[in-house]
Protein backbone atom coordinates (compact mmCIF):
# COMPACT_ATOMS: atom_id res chain seq x y z
CA UNK A 1 0.00 0.00 0.00
CA UNK A 2 1.12 3.57 -1.04
CA UNK A 3 2.28 5.79 2.21
CA UNK A 4 1.01 8.69 3.34
CA UNK A 5 3.48 11.05 4.31
CA UNK A 6 3.65 14.85 5.36
CA UNK A 7 5.33 17.18 3.03
CA UNK A 8 5.41 21.20 2.31
CA UNK A 9 4.24 21.91 -1.34
CA UNK A 10 2.48 24.65 -3.54
CA UNK A 11 -1.48 23.89 -4.37
CA UNK A 12 -2.15 26.99 -6.67
CA UNK A 13 -0.49 28.87 -9.67
CA UNK A 14 1.93 31.56 -7.68
CA UNK A 15 0.81 30.22 -4.47
CA UNK A 16 2.55 30.06 -0.77
CA UNK A 17 4.05 26.60 -0.08
CA UNK A 18 2.16 25.14 2.29
CA UNK A 19 1.54 22.32 4.52
CA UNK A 20 -0.30 19.03 2.32
CA UNK A 21 -0.07 15.19 2.49
CA UNK A 22 1.13 13.39 -0.51
CA UNK A 23 1.47 9.42 -1.32
CA UNK A 24 4.55 7.86 -1.46
CA UNK A 25 4.44 4.30 -3.89
CA UNK A 26 5.00 0.72 -2.56
CA UNK A 27 9.13 -0.07 -2.28
CA UNK A 28 9.53 -1.76 -5.54
CA UNK A 29 12.10 -4.48 -5.78
CA UNK A 30 14.77 -2.04 -6.92
CA UNK A 31 13.59 0.47 -4.90
CA UNK A 32 15.03 2.46 -1.76
CA UNK A 33 12.81 3.85 1.04
CA UNK A 34 14.53 7.01 2.31
CA UNK A 35 13.65 8.88 5.82
CA UNK A 36 14.41 12.86 4.64
CA UNK A 37 16.55 14.48 7.08
CA UNK A 38 17.35 17.52 5.52
CA UNK A 39 16.59 19.25 1.85
CA UNK A 40 18.58 22.25 0.00
CA UNK A 41 16.54 24.83 -0.84
CA UNK A 42 17.47 25.50 -4.58
CA UNK A 43 16.59 29.11 -6.82
CA UNK A 44 15.82 26.42 -9.46
CA UNK A 45 12.79 25.28 -6.94
CA UNK A 46 11.14 28.80 -7.50
CA UNK A 47 10.38 28.30 -10.86
CA UNK A 48 7.68 26.02 -10.42
CA UNK A 49 5.90 27.96 -8.14
CA UNK A 50 4.19 29.38 -11.04
CA UNK A 51 3.21 26.06 -12.64
CA UNK A 52 2.10 23.09 -10.30
CA UNK A 53 -0.16 20.59 -11.62
CA UNK A 54 -4.31 21.58 -11.19
CA UNK A 55 -5.41 19.77 -8.36
CA UNK A 56 -2.36 18.41 -7.10
CA UNK A 57 0.01 19.75 -4.48
CA UNK A 58 3.36 19.93 -5.90
CA UNK A 59 6.17 19.03 -3.57
CA UNK A 60 9.88 21.09 -4.66
CA UNK A 61 13.09 20.30 -3.19
CA UNK A 62 16.02 18.27 -5.03
CA UNK A 63 19.01 17.88 -2.95
CA UNK A 64 18.20 15.80 -0.30
CA UNK A 65 20.24 13.64 2.20
CA UNK A 66 18.29 11.01 4.48
CA UNK A 67 18.80 7.46 5.70
CA UNK A 68 17.33 4.45 3.93
CA UNK A 69 14.19 2.69 6.01
CA UNK A 70 13.73 0.15 3.57
CA UNK A 71 14.96 -1.62 0.35
CA UNK A 72 13.40 -3.82 -2.34
CA UNK A 73 14.10 -7.27 -2.72
CA UNK A 74 16.61 -7.10 -5.74
CA UNK A 75 18.44 -3.66 -4.24
CA UNK A 76 22.14 -4.32 -4.21
CA UNK A 77 23.69 -0.90 -3.85
CA UNK A 78 22.25 0.13 -0.46
CA UNK A 79 21.38 -1.10 2.75
CA UNK A 80 19.08 -0.32 5.77
CA UNK A 81 20.62 2.68 7.99
CA UNK A 82 22.88 4.29 5.13
CA UNK A 83 23.38 7.57 4.92
CA UNK A 84 22.44 8.49 1.73
CA UNK A 85 21.09 11.27 -1.18
CA UNK A 86 19.15 12.58 -4.23
CA UNK A 87 19.61 15.41 -6.66
CA UNK A 88 17.77 16.06 -9.56
CA UNK A 89 16.79 12.91 -11.09
CA UNK A 90 15.50 9.62 -10.36
CA UNK A 91 15.08 8.18 -13.71
CA UNK A 92 15.73 8.41 -17.01
CA UNK A 93 15.04 5.86 -20.28
CA UNK A 94 18.36 3.65 -19.61
CA UNK A 95 18.96 3.01 -23.48
CA UNK A 96 19.92 6.03 -24.94
CA UNK A 97 23.51 7.09 -26.11
CA UNK A 98 23.71 9.02 -23.50
CA UNK A 99 21.92 7.01 -20.56
CA UNK A 100 24.37 3.89 -21.82
CA UNK A 101 27.93 6.37 -21.46
CA UNK A 102 26.80 7.58 -18.46
CA UNK A 103 25.51 10.68 -18.81
CA UNK A 104 21.78 10.36 -17.56
CA UNK A 105 21.34 14.04 -17.20
CA UNK A 106 21.89 14.10 -21.08
CA UNK A 107 19.07 11.03 -21.68
CA UNK A 108 18.06 11.98 -25.16
CA UNK A 109 14.42 10.67 -24.34
CA UNK A 110 13.80 13.17 -20.91
CA UNK A 111 15.26 12.32 -17.62
CA UNK A 112 13.24 12.23 -14.67
CA UNK A 113 12.65 15.09 -12.49
CA UNK A 114 12.52 14.23 -8.62
CA UNK A 115 10.06 16.66 -9.09
CA UNK A 116 6.98 17.76 -11.22
CA UNK A 117 8.36 14.79 -13.76
CA UNK A 118 6.34 11.80 -14.97
CA UNK A 119 7.82 8.75 -13.63
CA UNK A 120 8.22 5.69 -15.61
CA UNK A 121 4.90 3.98 -14.08
CA UNK A 122 2.85 7.19 -15.00
CA UNK A 123 2.51 8.85 -11.82
CA UNK A 124 4.21 12.28 -11.11
CA UNK A 125 7.07 12.28 -8.72
CA UNK A 126 7.10 14.79 -5.74
CA UNK A 127 10.54 16.16 -4.31
CA UNK A 128 12.13 16.64 -0.76
CA UNK A 129 10.42 19.35 1.20
CA UNK A 130 8.82 15.95 2.44
CA UNK A 131 9.15 13.05 5.04
CA UNK A 132 9.98 10.21 2.59
CA UNK A 133 11.08 9.46 -0.48
CA UNK A 134 11.22 6.37 -2.42
CA UNK A 135 13.46 6.08 -5.52
CA UNK A 136 14.55 3.79 -7.67
CA UNK A 137 18.57 2.52 -6.35
CA UNK A 138 20.21 3.50 -9.77
CA UNK A 139 19.52 7.26 -8.97
CA UNK A 140 20.51 7.38 -4.85
CA UNK A 141 24.15 8.35 -3.84
CA UNK A 142 25.90 7.66 -1.09
CA UNK A 143 27.03 10.09 1.15
CA UNK A 144 30.04 9.61 3.19
CA UNK A 145 29.40 9.93 6.83
CA UNK A 146 32.53 12.29 7.03
CA UNK A 147 30.33 15.47 5.95
CA UNK A 148 28.03 17.20 7.70
CA UNK A 149 24.92 15.55 6.55
CA UNK A 150 22.77 19.05 6.22
CA UNK A 151 25.88 21.29 4.81
CA UNK A 152 26.20 18.38 2.56
CA UNK A 153 22.54 18.52 1.02
CA UNK A 154 23.22 21.63 -1.59
CA UNK A 155 26.22 19.87 -2.81
CA UNK A 156 23.28 16.92 -4.49
CA UNK A 157 22.39 19.94 -7.04
CA UNK A 158 25.03 22.93 -6.80
CA UNK A 159 28.28 21.10 -5.78
CA UNK A 160 27.57 18.82 -8.82
CA UNK A 161 26.71 21.34 -10.85
CA UNK A 162 30.09 22.81 -10.35
CA UNK A 163 32.06 20.31 -10.03
CA UNK A 164 31.14 18.78 -13.49
CA UNK A 165 32.84 21.32 -15.49
CA UNK A 166 35.65 21.43 -13.79
CA UNK A 167 36.19 17.54 -14.30
CA UNK A 168 35.39 17.80 -17.92
CA UNK A 169 37.64 20.57 -18.33
CA UNK A 170 40.81 18.32 -16.79
CA UNK A 171 41.05 21.21 -14.20
CA UNK A 172 44.06 20.68 -11.95
CA UNK A 173 47.45 21.42 -10.46
CA UNK A 174 48.29 25.04 -12.98
CA UNK A 175 45.19 25.62 -13.82
CA UNK A 176 43.80 29.24 -13.88
CA UNK A 177 40.23 29.17 -13.21
CA UNK A 178 37.33 32.01 -12.30
CA UNK A 179 34.36 31.85 -10.84
CA UNK A 180 31.50 34.56 -12.15
CA UNK A 181 29.50 35.36 -8.88
CA UNK A 182 29.93 34.31 -5.32
CA UNK A 183 26.28 32.89 -4.40
CA UNK A 184 24.87 29.39 -3.65
CA UNK A 185 26.40 27.86 -6.77
CA UNK A 186 30.14 29.91 -7.03
CA UNK A 187 30.92 29.50 -3.13
CA UNK A 188 31.12 25.64 -3.93
CA UNK A 189 32.61 25.98 -7.54
CA UNK A 190 35.27 28.22 -5.97
CA UNK A 191 35.76 25.27 -2.77
CA UNK A 192 36.43 22.54 -5.93
CA UNK A 193 38.74 24.38 -7.83
CA UNK A 194 41.04 25.20 -5.25
CA UNK A 195 40.75 22.14 -3.68
CA UNK A 196 41.31 20.48 -7.24
CA UNK A 197 44.43 23.12 -6.85
CA UNK A 198 43.67 25.66 -9.45
CA UNK A 199 44.51 29.17 -9.02
CA UNK A 200 41.17 30.79 -8.36
CA UNK A 201 39.59 34.11 -8.96
CA UNK A 202 36.02 35.42 -8.70
CA UNK A 203 34.46 37.70 -10.68
CA UNK A 204 31.51 40.01 -9.16
CA UNK A 205 30.12 43.04 -10.18
CA UNK A 206 31.06 44.85 -7.07
CA UNK A 207 33.70 44.64 -4.54
CA UNK A 208 31.27 43.96 -1.66
CA UNK A 209 32.08 40.16 -1.49
CA UNK A 210 35.88 40.36 -1.77
CA UNK A 211 36.47 39.12 1.95
CA UNK A 212 33.97 36.02 1.71
CA UNK A 213 35.51 35.09 -1.39
CA UNK A 214 39.23 35.42 -0.51
CA UNK A 215 37.80 33.62 3.43
CA UNK A 216 36.62 30.79 0.81
CA UNK A 217 39.83 29.95 -0.35
CA UNK A 218 39.82 32.16 -3.77
CA UNK A 219 43.52 33.63 -4.57
CA UNK A 220 42.22 36.72 -6.27
CA UNK A 221 39.01 38.94 -6.47
CA UNK A 222 37.80 41.37 -9.23
CA UNK A 223 34.91 43.95 -9.46
CA UNK A 224 34.45 43.81 -12.97
CA UNK A 225 31.73 46.85 -12.73
CA UNK A 226 35.36 48.77 -12.19
CA UNK A 227 37.36 50.46 -14.81
CA UNK A 228 40.25 48.35 -16.38
CA UNK A 229 38.90 45.00 -14.98
CA UNK A 230 38.89 42.92 -17.68
CA UNK A 231 41.62 44.75 -19.95
CA UNK A 232 44.16 43.59 -16.66
CA UNK A 233 42.69 40.01 -16.79
CA UNK A 234 42.39 39.28 -20.75
CA UNK A 235 43.69 36.25 -22.16
CA UNK A 236 44.48 34.56 -18.34
CA UNK A 237 41.77 31.79 -17.97
CA UNK A 238 41.84 28.57 -18.67
CA UNK A 239 38.12 27.88 -17.44
CA UNK A 240 35.49 30.56 -16.39
CA UNK A 241 32.24 28.65 -15.04
CA UNK A 242 29.22 31.67 -14.65
CA UNK A 243 27.48 30.62 -11.96
CA UNK A 244 25.06 33.81 -12.22
CA UNK A 245 21.30 33.60 -13.47
CA UNK A 246 20.62 36.58 -15.51
CA UNK A 247 22.42 38.43 -17.98
CA UNK A 248 26.06 39.49 -18.30
CA UNK A 249 28.62 40.92 -21.11
CA UNK A 250 29.47 37.97 -22.66
CA UNK A 251 32.29 39.15 -25.37
CA UNK A 252 33.63 40.74 -22.46
CA UNK A 253 34.23 38.06 -20.36
CA UNK A 254 35.32 35.97 -23.54
CA UNK A 255 38.14 38.21 -24.04
CA UNK A 256 39.48 36.85 -20.34
CA UNK A 257 40.05 33.44 -22.01
CA UNK A 258 43.63 32.15 -22.48
CA UNK A 259 44.07 29.72 -25.95
CA UNK A 260 41.50 26.91 -25.99
CA UNK A 261 40.08 28.45 -22.61
CA UNK A 262 36.18 27.90 -22.03
CA UNK A 263 33.33 29.84 -20.48
CA UNK A 264 30.95 27.38 -19.23
CA UNK A 265 27.39 28.84 -18.01
CA UNK A 266 26.16 27.06 -14.87
CA UNK A 267 23.45 29.79 -14.39
CA UNK A 268 20.76 30.56 -16.77
CA UNK A 269 20.34 33.38 -18.39
CA UNK A 270 16.54 33.76 -19.42
CA UNK A 271 16.98 36.14 -22.41
CA UNK A 272 18.77 35.54 -26.16
CA UNK A 273 22.33 35.52 -25.89
CA UNK A 274 24.86 37.36 -28.50
CA UNK A 275 27.97 37.32 -28.77
CA UNK A 276 30.84 38.30 -31.79
CA UNK A 277 31.90 34.84 -33.09
CA UNK A 278 35.17 36.41 -33.76
CA UNK A 279 35.92 36.22 -29.81
CA UNK A 280 35.87 32.82 -30.01
CA UNK A 281 37.56 32.00 -33.23
CA UNK A 282 40.59 33.78 -32.68
CA UNK A 283 42.08 32.08 -29.97
CA UNK A 284 40.01 28.58 -30.28
CA UNK A 285 37.24 29.74 -27.24
CA UNK A 286 34.39 28.17 -26.27
CA UNK A 287 31.13 29.08 -25.25
CA UNK A 288 29.42 26.36 -23.61
CA UNK A 289 26.95 24.96 -20.75
CA UNK A 290 26.91 22.39 -18.01
CA UNK A 291 23.96 20.28 -16.54
CA UNK A 292 24.21 19.19 -13.39
CA UNK A 293 26.08 16.18 -12.64
CA UNK A 294 25.66 12.66 -13.67
CA UNK A 295 24.81 9.71 -11.18
CA UNK A 296 28.73 8.42 -11.46
CA UNK A 297 30.01 12.25 -10.95
CA UNK A 298 27.32 13.50 -8.02
CA UNK A 299 29.08 10.27 -6.66
CA UNK A 300 32.40 11.00 -7.08
CA UNK A 301 32.04 14.82 -6.28
CA UNK A 302 30.38 13.43 -2.84
CA UNK A 303 33.80 11.53 -1.96
CA UNK A 304 36.05 14.33 -3.45
CA UNK A 305 33.87 16.47 -1.01
CA UNK A 306 34.82 13.85 2.05
CA UNK A 307 38.90 13.60 0.98
CA UNK A 308 38.66 17.70 1.18
CA UNK A 309 36.62 18.00 3.66
CA UNK A 310 34.48 20.40 1.14
CA UNK A 311 30.19 20.97 2.08
CA UNK A 312 28.33 23.56 1.35
CA UNK A 313 27.85 27.64 4.06
CA UNK A 314 24.36 27.26 4.74
CA UNK A 315 21.51 28.46 6.95
CA UNK A 316 18.98 25.85 8.22
CA UNK A 317 15.35 26.84 8.84
CA UNK A 318 11.85 25.05 9.10
CA UNK A 319 9.00 24.09 7.43
CA UNK A 320 6.94 26.67 7.73
CA UNK A 321 10.09 29.34 6.64
CA UNK A 322 10.25 27.89 3.18
CA UNK A 323 8.46 31.05 1.95
CA UNK A 324 10.56 33.39 3.82
CA UNK A 325 12.92 31.87 2.53
CA UNK A 326 12.35 32.24 -1.28
CA UNK A 327 11.97 35.94 -0.90
CA UNK A 328 15.23 36.37 0.91
CA UNK A 329 17.11 34.32 -2.33
CA UNK A 330 15.22 36.79 -4.40
CA UNK A 331 16.40 39.48 -2.70
CA UNK A 332 19.52 37.91 -2.65
CA UNK A 333 20.01 37.31 1.36
CA UNK A 334 21.63 34.43 1.95
CA UNK A 335 25.06 33.01 2.79
CA UNK A 336 25.24 31.32 0.95
CA UNK A 337 22.36 28.18 0.85
CA UNK A 338 19.40 27.22 2.52
CA UNK A 339 18.93 23.87 4.03
CA UNK A 340 15.04 22.47 5.29
CA UNK A 341 15.41 20.65 8.43
CA UNK A 342 12.82 18.28 7.84
CA UNK A 343 12.15 17.18 11.18
CA UNK A 344 10.08 20.62 11.22
CA UNK A 345 7.67 18.97 8.80
CA UNK A 346 5.79 17.25 11.69
CA UNK A 347 5.26 20.76 13.73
Amino acid sequence: MPTTVRAYGVLETNGTIQPVTIERRDVGAHDVQIAIRYCGICHSDMNFVANPLPGSPLVLGHEIVGEVTAIGDQVTKHAVGDRVGIGCMVNSCRECANCLRGEEQYCLTGHTLVFSSPDRDGTMTQGGYSEQIVANEDFVVRVPTSLDPAAAAPLLCAGATVYAPLKDWNVGEGSKVAVVGLGGLGHLAVKFAKAKGAEVTVLSRSDRKRADALALGADAYYATAESGTFATLANTFDLIINTVSGSIDVDAHLSLLALGGALVNAGIDPNPVTFNAYNVIRNRRSYTGTHFGSIRETQEMLDFAAEHSITAEIEMIAGNQINEAYQRILDADVRYRFVLDNATLAD
